[in-house]
């Protein structure tokens, strides 16, 4: 079981990366084509969004929101009024996945805090210790990891090891709270929709 769930995990966060990837990739558009100004239509681009250079095009909100369209395409909601009832359900489910499953993940694809200390982010000048689009990683995963990467007592790492599982056992149950609510609005299609979409077990 716990394998099955560490492969789900890890492939909702690849999935995650890879959609990322793609929709900053139709974000970027033809800026750097011949006949857009190369770099100067890039840097337009930015400007037009706000954004700094590189990663800093990523727009969270954006992302999240062309997820949940994809969301209510798939269940099938075509009515607005119904969809607006059961999209903060979604929202909650998909919250409390990415709270269990994916924030620590980051490390998996380039972020989260390197040996040297820094993140991805720092060595960008940008001081934000989250974990990019794989979320904010929580004070016992970060004091764990602190431990583990300073070669610390084996007492100290079962310690903090066993607070880190108190929290994400906390946060299961918050997941499957939050899926139970929103099967209660679904049919039988969309939960097995659903199912598919790792929104629900």
């Amino acid at each position: 079981m716990k394998l099955n769930r560490i492969i789900t995990l890890c492939a909702v966060a690849a999935t995650l990366a890879m959609s990322a990837t793609c929709l900053l990739a139709q974000d970027n558009g033809n800026g750097g084509q011949p006949g857009q100004g190369g770099q100067g239509g890039q840097r337009g681009q930015r400007g037009q969004r706000g954004g700094p250079g590189g990663g800093g095009n990523f727009d969270p909100a954006q992302f999240q929101q062309r997820m949940m369209d994809r969301v209510q395409e798939q269940l099938g909601f075509t009515n607005d009024t119904e969809w607006d009832a059961v999209k903060p359900l979604v929202q909650k489910v998909m919250d409390a996945r990415m709270s269990v499953g994916v924030g620590g993940m980051g490390r998996m694809f380039g972020g989260g805090r390197t040996r040297g200390g820094n993140t991805g982010d720092q060595a960008g000048g940008n001081n934000n210790r989250g974990g990019g689009m794989f979320g904010q990683t929580s004070p016992e995963q970060e004091a764990l990891q602190k431990a583990i990467d300073d070669n610390a007592p084996s007492s100290q790492i079962k310690d903090l090891l066993a607070k880190y599982k108190a929290v994400q056992k906390a946060k299961q149950a918050k997941l499957e709270a939050a899926q139970a609510d929103l099967k209660k609005v679904l049919t039988t299609k969309q939960e097995a929709q659903a199912y598919l979409l790792s929104l629900v077990n």
